[in-house]
């Protein structure tokens, strides 16, 4: 920690999870071995610092909670509301653009009703464009996979296509694992 905070003087430093520090793990006192060390830096370099962690609101509420020098360091908070439906379906068509795949019209719809569901199901967990990565990748795994079981060379057209069966139906990416069933 010290070594990041003297790369970051005069700079940033930035903890992204940073409620990993304080799990509360008797076994690992590096988080709060962190933590002690930050807060001293924060003061010693008050005018050449700036701190910023970030993670998710409940555990950060937590990890500045569990400390007064947290607490009275980090003074000011900023929550970034989740993607909505139509960006979280943008996201995922960037996604697609980079990797040179054309969404026909059924694959939008399928795409804008399954961004649509996880948004309204969503909790303080939900993983935004994160999400949207690992819906794209499961769509371009359901893609190879319905291409592969044709037994057929598919054409370069083919595999740049996606269609309405390659995404996905289920809201959440740990329970999307059926194999589409060939056209």
């Amino acid at each position: 920690m010290d070594a990041k905070v003297r790369e970051a003087l005069d700079g940033i430093l930035f903890i992204d999870e940073a409620y990993t520090l304080a799990r509360g793990d008797q076994h690992d006192s590096f988080g709060q071995e962190a933590i002690d060390t930050l807060l001293k830096r924060m003061e010693d370099y008050r005018d050449r610092l700036v701190v910023v962690v970030a993670g998710y609101p409940q555990p950060m509420r937590d990890l500045i909670l569990s400390n007064p020098g947290l607490e009275s360091r980090f003074t000011r908070f900023f929550q970034f509301h989740d993607y909505t439906a139509p960006e979280l379906s943008a996201i995922f068509e960037m996604f697609a653009s980079k990797g040179h795949y054309l969404l026909d019209s059924e694959a939008r719809e399928s795409v804008s009703d399954l961004f649509h569901r996880a948004f309204s199901e969503r909790n303080e967990r939900f993983g935004n464009a994160r999400y949207c990565r690992n819906i794209f990748e499961e769509t371009t795994t359901r893609q190879a996979l319905r291409l592969a079981s044709r037994g057929v060379p598919s054409t370069k057209d083919e595999l740049r296509s996606i269609v309405g069966i390659d995404i996905p139906i289920e809201t959440s990416c740990l329970g999307v694992n059926e194999i589409p069933t060939p056209r």
